[in-house]
């Protein structure tokens, strides 16, 4: 058996189609502010693909850059600016940011109707209360992902590699609210492999190249590969993915799996945000 490749980049282009006819349709666009501290190389590269995608469906992107000696204050004065700034929907800080600022006082700073990263504490108590507007573009996009192979997840057992407040946490919100059963693993958990091999979905979010092998998955099993990570100059996920697609159901390559619905979500939620804000005046 060799696996359906789920191709997020096709996916992702489908969606920004879609939501460009949407925004199309408004009297103003909406309007996405990047804030990026630094020169991270990495950062810059999707700080930039951000940008291009948010062109492409009629967003208006601002970017704005300090260098990696900027102030905390800096940054707080300028999220308070916008948050007032009625012509802005939409705010993301780019992380990692340099060591010596606080990311955590940073991201809380931004305004819960603005925080189209949905970062903030009460944006990650109201998915688990399954009431939120939207959610973490990343979760956002391999939920999506699933829901072309899958179109119920009800009764599934879920198993999440990785507990990060950015994907395998909300991740796990997101699948329970599907009515899932879900186990989150992370590199203390006893028993990984066997663990893994009781779920019909797997979600790989631990940043380790390669790690999940064939004999980790159930056969049929979807696996959602949320890791990149580059070796030798060039990029793995987290899951073996030439032994895995000979087991999986369905599989999502990396690149051109989850990396690209990332954006498109987000993107999403900026219109999201536009739209409440719009009809909130």
């Amino acid at each position: 058996m060799t696996a359906r490749i789920i191709d997020g980049k096709e996916i992702a282009k489908k969606l920004r189609y879609e939501l460009a006819q949407k925004i199309d349709k408004e009297p103003v666009h909406p309007r996405l502010a990047v804030i990026w501290a630094g020169d991270n190389e990495a950062s810059q590269i999707y700080v930039r693909n951000k940008q291009k995608a948010a062109q492409e469906v009629g967003i208006d992107c601002e970017l704005f850059h300090f260098d990696k000696e900027v102030a905390e204050s800096d940054i707080i004065a300028l999220i308070h600016r916008l948050n007032h700034d009625q012509l802005v929907h939409g705010i993301i800080v780019q992380l990692p940011l340099p060591e010596h600022l606080n990311s955590k006082n940073i991201l809380e700073t931004i305004q819960a109707d603005k925080d189209v990263d949905a970062f903030k504490m009460v944006m990650t108590g109201a998915l688990w209360q399954n009431r939120a507007s939207w959610t973490s573009a990343t979760p956002e996009g391999v939920l999506y992902l699933l829901k072309t192979v899958i179109s119920d997840l009800s009764g599934m057992h879920a198993v999440v590699i990785g507990r990060s407040d950015i994907v395998g946490k909300p991740m796990s919100g997101l699948l329970l609210n599907e009515d899932c059963t879900v186990t989150i693993t992370h590199s203390k958990t006893k028993n990984l492999p066997e663990i893994v091999k009781t779920a019909d979905i797997v979600v790989a979010a631990c940043g380790q190249p390669k790690m999940v092998k064939k004999e980790w998955i159930k056969a049929g099993a979807v696996v959602i590969d949320v890791g990149i990570t580059k070796v030798d100059g060039v990029l793995y996920g987290d899951v073996d993915f030439e032994e895995v697609k000979n087991v999986a159901g369905a599989i999502t390559p990396v690149p051109g799996g989850v990396g690209p619905m990332t954006v498109a979500m987000l993107l999403k939620n900026t219109y999201t945000a536009y739209l409440k804000q719009k009809n909130s005046l």
